[in-house]
Order: C-alpha cells, then structure tokens, then sequence
C-alpha cells in the first residue's frame, strides 16, 4: 500500500526532535507507570521505552511534587526521546511542567478548568515552543454535551475536542494535536473520521483501557488499523494493561502489518494447520519465535514462510527469502520459491535461524 497517497494531510508539530503530522513516518508512543515521584525508576523505564523503538514518551504528573521528576528526565543525558507531561485538573502543573522543559504537555480541557486557566497553559506554551495535545475521552465529557447527545456518542466526543480546538484557535494558539479515545471500538472509530473531516490537525490513535495484552492488542489492532488504512492518524499509542514495552512491540507490529513508515520486523507467515501435517508446526514456531528474538533478528525485514505440507509449501510462499515445508519427520527447505534442500523436523528451527543470520551478515533485505 503507498500509504502517502491515501494519508491525509495534516500540518506538522515537533515534539522534541520528533514531527508529527504532515509527510512525517508515524510515531509511536507510549506511557510509564512507575511512580511518578520515583525519578530513578521513572527514568529507567524511558529509557527502556526508547531503547525498545518509543519515539515519544509520556509520563502522568498528578501534582506539583511530580514535576521535579519531569525536570530530572529532561536533565538526564542519557534520555534523548521526548517527554510529554499528562495533566489532568490543575492547570498550574502544566505551566510548572512548561518551566520544566518538558516536550509537550497533554492536558484535557474538560477537566482543566475555566477559559482563562487554558489561556494561561496556552501562552506558557506558546512562549517555549511547546506543542499540546487535546485528549478527549468519554469519562470526561462536558454535562451540556452529555445532556444534548444523551451519552458520550462519537459525535458527542468529536464536539467536545472540536470545541477546545476552537478556543485554542481564538487565543492564537494551533501548535497542536488532537486525540480522542474511547474503549468501544467502533465508536473511537467514528470519532475520528468526524475530527478528520473538520480539521487539519494530526491526530493521535488510541483505544482507552483496552485492557489487558491478549484483548488490549486485539481492540487496538481493529480500531487504529482500521483508521490509519484509512490515511487517518499521524502518531499512536496502542494502551495496554500490561509492561508498556509490549505497548511499543504492537504498535510496530500494526505499522509493520500495514506496511507503513520506515519500520520493518521480520515477517512469518505461516499455515493454520490441518490433517496433512505431519510436523510439529505450532511447536516449531513457537522455537522459531524464541530464537528469532534470542538472536537479535526481530527487526531484521525478512520474510520467512514456515508452512505444514507442499500443499502451502514453495508455490504459495514463493516471495519468502526463506522457508520451509513440512513433510513426514522432514521438510524441504526453499529459498523465493526454489527448493534448495531438505532438513530433519529436529534441525528445522536451527537451519532457519543460521540461514537468517546468514542473510543478515551479507547485509540482504
């Protein structure tokens, strides 16, 4: 998919050193959930988060006391992603956060306060260069919304967001991104093609509390692939109630899938199974799996195709760099197509991973 001819066009932001929007690759983010207070802690697991392929990180600032952390990170020479402080209620953090250095400052308005409390986060903003986001989310929609819409509908939410945008645009202020987040699906879904359609700002893809890493990954593959196969989105954080490194590893997952921006992982395409079978299939993947990250080649962009028979064998997988198909205690081990050959069920997941770092050595793909 030439995925720049179906994008929207957004304008561009810089967060830090990371843009978002515009003809930008989109970037992943995440969200520490170490102690807010605990900057040692906070600090180790950015870095863990970067190290990982984050281009963004966030961290929640629930009072004045955790701001000494946010100025900690921005101080630390060993951490070069972007910060984004969460704010929620009191506007006087974010303008303590802007003080800090900190790379972008989420706030939403339905819970910061009055006009005049956004104008001053705004201005702050404003005069360090500091982009925000607007996060919208259905527990925190506006009574008059709530009892217009009766419920926080996609249309309810994507008024909400539009409405701030509005005010933020009447005090001068667009350095700005918009993400609205729901944990139904489709309704997250809608809202967004709504905010899509009224205005020009990037926006950030999310499913709120998706909960945990076997359904979380499952709702936001629906809901943010499904919109960036649309063009929509420019950066995402796939939510997940779990260590936030498996947050980063579906996020590129879902960029990886829809063949989009710079980012490549290996590629294991794979046959179901059936009664012609006659290997362990799902056991050897699993190996497979193991060794590919225990060898450091996850992220090398190769295509490995590991099919049970002949049936789904060299024919249908004839793209794959490498592959193999099962036989009886066997299988023929094929190269884009051509049979090259054969290895006992016992050695296949060793051949596979000494052809792979083989190809990686020679620098192919």
């Amino acid at each position: 998919m030439d995925y720049n001819a179906i994008r929207r066009k957004t304008r561009q932001i810089t967060v830090g050193g990371v843009a978002i929007g515009g003809d930008s690759p989109i970037s992943i983010q995440s969200m520490t959930n170490t102690d807010s207070h605990d900057a040692a802690a906070t600090a180790a697991q950015v870095k863990r988060l970067a190290a990982e392929g984050c281009d963004i990180v966030r961290v929640a600032v629930p009072d004045i006391a955790a701001v000494d952390t946010i100025r900690a990170l921005k101080q630390d020479p060993e951490i070069t992603v972007p910060i984004v402080s969460d704010i929620h209620f009191d506007y006087r953090i974010a303008l303590a956060c802007a003080e800090a250095g900190v790379d972008k400052i989420r706030i939403n308005p339905g819970n910061i306060g009055s006009r005049d409390r956004i104008a001053a986060v705004l201005s702050a903003c404003r005069e360090r260069s500091i982009p925000i986001r607007i996060g919208v989310n259905s527990g925190s929609l506006e009574k008059d919304l709530l009892e217009r819409h009766g419920s926080a509908t996609a249309a309810a939410l994507a008024e909400s967001a539009l409405r701030h945008v509005r005010i933020a645009e009447e005090l001068g202020f667009f350095d700005m991104a918009i993400s609205v987040k729901s944990s139904d699906v489709t309704k997250m879904i809608e809202t967004n093609r709504i905010i899509s359609r009224e205005v020009d700002y990037p926006i950030h893809l999310g499913v709120t509390e998706a909960g945990g890493l076997e359904r979380g990954r499952t709702k936001a593959a629906v809901g943010i692939g499904a919109l960036l196969a649309e063009g929509i989105g420019d950066t995402l954080r796939v939510s997940l109630t779990a260590d936030p490194i498996y947050e980063v590893r579906e996020a590129k997952s879902i960029l990886d899938v829809l063949g989009i921006g710079a980012r490549k992982q290996i590629e294991i395409v794979a046959c179901p199974t059936c009664g012609r079978t006659k290997i362990d299939l799902i056991g050897l993947l699993d190996r497979l799996e193991s060794e590919i990250d225990r060898n450091g080649l996850r992220d090398f962009p190769a295509k490995v195709a590991f099919m049970g028979c002949v049936v789904n064998g060299p024919g249908e997988a004839g793209d794959a760099d490498v592959g193999i198909a099962g036989g009886v205690d066997e299988a023929v081990l094929f190269k884009r197509g051509k049979i090259i050959g054969k290895c006992p069920s016992d050695a296949i997941v060793g051949t596979l991973i000494d052809e792979l770092l083989a190809m990686k050595a020679a620098g192919l793909n």
